[in-house]
Parts: structure tokens; C-alpha cells; sequence
């Protein structure tokens, strides 16, 4: 079944130039074949039995060939194999028919039949192949014996036949031999190429799905492959083409020249570190430089978590060591605030004590809150919906002059985080931004933006307030535990807060917005990453 199936079905598309050179081959041969008989070259060498049976057979056989000719070429030489049988064994009766009036093997044309059986012996299978060489010594053999019995052929032209048939099986064999180790050696080739193209684009899914962005620069420091996390991780500016992309190129060229450098750290212009690792990639024509980016966050969380670890322990001790004399001192000092005996001054102090007694008890509980902080639990959500029903629930413990806008684009705007922990930073932004606004213009005011962000594809949160601002002496330090400007906060809030975000792979800064407002912003990992 297996040997019959060529046969049945199409060539391959191996055989099909094949069949191109073999069908203008034909034409050729035909027009040689007329060509001699109608010059002085074949007199008394072709022909010379039966010239008219010659003649048309050669005009005849020269029609047909272009016939074949157009025929292929419509279907781009890819021919069904009964269809090259067939040409095949129009040829050898051709050829059967030429030697006949040519007056036998000696006018040289039975050679022409070893050409059609060795191409058939590549066209077709092995059966099939040997099939028309057989076909063709016997039908020479059986020629040269009419011959023979007629008296036109001697005894030794018998012997020529046999010789020609013997060629013949010995030519297809070999070639059927080399054929057969042509096409396996062709298809393990073939194979072994769909498998590297195979691994290539499963190699290219894979690098294109990973969370650590891969860049690939050459020599010229030119961007031979960028993955998504790349693309999101470096941003427009410091993407090839981009404003910063200098001081890349920069971190490259000093490792180049001191490869012992592990690793170089690149700040952006929200603030987040990228940690790039290089490898080098050895080529024929120049090295290339493989460049590993990673957030610097993850790296920063494993530090948090023992920094928190630690935190544990401190916080069971000032739960006791400092929490209960506290709660002795605020008792006793609204005691002595009741006297009647105690004086207008006096009672100012006791007030004095207590407040300052509860602001110290709310950095403590800010400060256990955070030592007892659970592990985030990311949850892929619409950011729009989310903060619709952030405001309806922040609305009911907000001042009742508090206005709060919210601005998202129609289509859903995807981020992954923790729905408690992002309620718990967004609500210590807008109290912020709230009491800033209050105390900037006189009216309690807060926006929300949610929306995406093109260089990175990644969902952005905006708190916007209508306040002076953080001074520039002191952006760098209003994420530091305990720093406040104010004479009542405890400088944790938005230390708190930038904790949390880091706990969502999420990064919280300061900036202006478009507006030129103030604004605290948080940028989401991408939606696809899982952490």
C-alpha cells in the first residue's frame, strides 16, 4: 500500500523542477529529432527505413510535447503521477517508433529511452520505475526479434537489444537506489527544519511571554530583539529611538568594557529602578549583547519582607512595653482634666497630653498594622468599576462638602491588584488630597483618573488635588517613614502606601499631571503578569 500510494497521489513538491527540465527537455529533443532529419547531419542515420513514418511521428511528437508543455506550466509542474506515467510511455512509444524507421539500435536513438526511464525512475516509485524499464526492454527486444523474422535485423542487433535492457534495469536501480537515499536524506532534512522552525517560534513565545524583558543589541548598538517586558519595563524614552535611550546604550558599553560589572541599575523617571544583566552572544560577524531587565521592585519586596519580619518583633514590644503605660498616662490626664478645682491653664496642658497621647498610639498602631500585614492576594479587575464603588463606600465616612470626581475611558481599563489593600492606599491618597485641597482653596476637592498608559500597556491610577504641592526639597523624602509636614500626622500613611503598592507589584510616585495639578500616581503591573 505504502509503495503504491505515489501513484495515487501527487508528486511531491521535490519532483516538480524535475518534471519542469524533463517537459522542456521533451520539446527539445523533438525539435533535435526534426532538426537532424531535415539537415544533412542524420542522412542514412535516421529515418532511412521508413522516412514518412519518421517525419510525422517526429512533427507529431514535437505538437504534443508543447501541448504537455503549456499543460504543466498551468499547474506549475505539479503534475498526478498518473499523468507523468502516461507522458513517460507516449515517449517510449515515440522512441519505439523512430528506431523502427531508422532501421533499428544502430541509428543510436534507443538511447533516448535510457533518459525516460531513468526520469521515470526518479518521478515515480521504485515499482512504477521498474515497470517502464521493463515496458521498454521488451518492447526493443521484441522489436529486434520482428526484425529478425523479417529479415531486416541481424542476430548481433539482438544482442544489442539485450545489452540496451540490461543498461536500462541497471541505470533505474542505481538511480532508484540514489532517489531513495536523496529523499530520506531530504526528508530528515525537512523534518529536522520543521523542528528548528518549530523551536524557533516556541523559543520566540516563550522569550515574548516572559516577565523579564530580554534586548538583544549588536555591535552598532542597534535593537536585534526587544520583547514585550522590555518594551514595557524601558518605556518610550529609554526604548531604542527614544530621548534616553543614551544612557542604555551607555550601561552596555561599560560592561563591554568590564564584563566583570554583574549588573548595572537604570533609574526612571517615576522613580522605579531596572536591574539589566548581561550576557554575551557569540557570532560569526561580531559579538551581541543580551540584555536582561528586571524590576527592581522584586528584589526591593524580598528586602521588605524581612524588614517586616522585624518590624514583628518590634511592634510586640511596643504593644507592650510602650502601649499600656501610654493608655495609664492618656487615662490619668483626662481624670485631671474633670477636676473642678483646676485651672483654665492647667486643662490646656491635660489637652496637650492627650492629644499628643493619641497621636503617639496611632503610630504605634500604624506601625503593628504594617508588621501584621497580610500577603497580597491580586485579583485582574476593571479599574473603572473598581473605583465606582470605591467612592459610593468612601463617600459615606468623607466630609459631606467632599467632592470627588472620577474620570475613566469607556473601554475597560484591566489592572491586577488587591481589592482591600489598593481600597486602603487610594483612601489614605484622597483623605490627603482632600485636606491639602481644603487647605489650599478652601473647599475639599479630589479627582480619580484611571487609564492606560501606551509606552508601558499598563493601567494608571491619578489622585488629583487642587494643593500647593510637595515642595521639591521634600519629594524625596514624603515616602520615608514618620516624615510629615504637618503638626498631626504620623508620617506613615504614605510610607503605608507605597509598601502596598510594592506588595502589588505596583509603584507609587509624585508628579504633576498634564494639568500642571499635583498628583499621586500609581502604575500597575501589566494585566498578564502573574506574581
Amino acid at each position: 500500500m505504502n509503495s503504491a500510494a505515489p501513484a495515487t497521489s501527487g508528486l511531491s513538491f521535490q519532483h516538480h523542477e524535475l518534471l519542469r527540465v524533463y517537459a522542456f527537455y521533451r520539446v527539445a529533443i523533438a525539435l533535435v529529432l526534426l532538426g537532424i532529419f531535415a539537415s544533412d547531419i542524420g542522412k542514412g542515420a535516421v529515418g532511412a527505413d521508413a522516412p514518412a513514418l519518421y517525419l510525422n511521428t517526429a512533427i507529431a511528437y514535437a505538437a504534443l510535447n508543447f501541448g504537455w508543455l503549456l499543460h504543466l506550466h498551468r499547474l506549475a509542474y505539479r503534475a498526478e503521477a498518473g499523468q507523468v506515467g502516461l507522458i513517460l510511455g507516449c515517449d517510449i512509444l515515440v522512441f519505439l517508433l523512430l528506431i523502427q524507421a531508422s532501421g533499428g539500435l544502430n541509428s543510436g536513438l534507443g538511447y533516448l529511452l535510457l533518459i525516460t526511464c531513468s526520469v521515470g525512475s526518479m518521478l515515480l516509485d521504485r515499482r512504477m520505475g521498474a515497470f517502464f524499464a521493463a515496458v521498454a526492454s521488451i518492447a526493443v527486444i521484441g522489436q529486434q526479434l520482428y526484425g529478425l523474422l523479417a529479415g531486416h535485423s541481424a542476430t548481433q542487433d539482438i544482442v544489442s537489444a539485450g545489452s540496451l535492457g540490461i543498461l536500462l534495469f541497471t541505470t533505474v536501480s542505481a538511480l532508484q537506489y540514489l532517489s531513495g537515499r536523496i529523499r530520506s536524506a531530504t526528508l530528515r532534512a525537512d523534518q529536522q527544519s520543521r523542528q528548528a522552525a518549530h523551536l524557533q517560534r516556541l523559543a520566540q513565545q516563550i522569550i515574548e511571554r516572559m516577565r523579564t524583558g530580554v534586548l538583544v543589541m549588536d555591535t552598532a548598538d542597534r535593537a536585534e530583539l526587544i520583547n514585550r517586558a522590555a518594551r514595557q519595563l524601558l518605556g518610550e524614552q529609554l526604548q531604542p529611538g527614544g530621548s534616553r535611550q543614551a544612557e542604555l546604550q551607555q550601561a552596555i558599553r561599560e560592561w563591554r568594557r568590564n564584563p566583570a560589572v554583574g549588573s548595572v541599575l537604570l533609574t526612571m523617571a517615576n522613580g522605579s529602578e531596572l536591574r539589566l544583566s548581561f550576557a554575551n552572544l557569540r557570532r560569526d560577524r561580531g559579538d551581541s549583547t543580551l540584555v536582561f531587565i528586571e524590576d527592581n521592585r522584586k528584589l526591593t519586596q524580598a528586602a521588605q519582607q524581612l524588614k517586616l519580619a522585624s518590624l514583628g518583633h518590634l511592634t510586640g514590644s511596643i504593644a507592650h512595653e510602650v502601649r499600656n503605660p501610654l493608655g495609664a498616662i492618656n487615662h490619668a490626664a483626662q481624670l485631671l482634666s474633670e477636676s473642678e478645682t483646676l485651672s483654665d491653664e492647667d486643662k490646656h496642658l491635660t489637652q496637650i497630653i492627650c492629644r499628643h497621647s493619641q497621636r503617639v498610639n496611632q503610630i504605634v498602631e500604624n506601625v503593628m498594622q504594617l508588621s501584621r500585614r497580610r500577603a497580597a492576594a491580586p485579583q485582574l479587575q476593571d479599574l473603572g468599576q473598581w473605583l465606582e464603588q470605591f467612592i459610593a463606600d468612601f463617600r459615606a465616612g468623607a466630609p459631606s462638602d467632599a467632592s470627588i470626581k472620577l474620570q475613566y475611558p469607556p473601554q475597560p481599563v484591566t489592572a491586577r491588584f488587591d481589592p482591600q489593600q489598593l481600597a486602603q492606599v487610594v483612601t489614605n491618597l484622597c483623605n490627603n488630597a482632600l485636606h491639602h485641597s481644603h487647605a489650599s482653596v478652601g473647599r475639599r476637592e479630589v479627582e480619580l483618573a484611571a487609564y492606560y498608559q501606551k509606552s508601558t500597556d499598563c493601567a494608571v491610577l491619578d489622585v488629583i488635588d487642587n494643593g500647593n504641592g510637595v515642595l521639591p526639597e521634600h519629594r524625596d523624602k514624603i515616602f520615608e517613614p514618620f516624615f510629615t509636614t504637618g503638626q498631626s500626622g504620623s508620617g506613615l500613611g504614605l510610607y503605608i502606601a507605597r509598601e502596598l503598592c510594592e506588595a502589588n507589584q505596583a509603584n507609587l510616585f509624585y508628579c504633576r499631571n498634564t494639568d500642571n495639578k499635583s498628583c499621586f500616581r500609581v502604575e500597575f503591573a501589566h494585566s498578564n503578569k502573574v506574581f
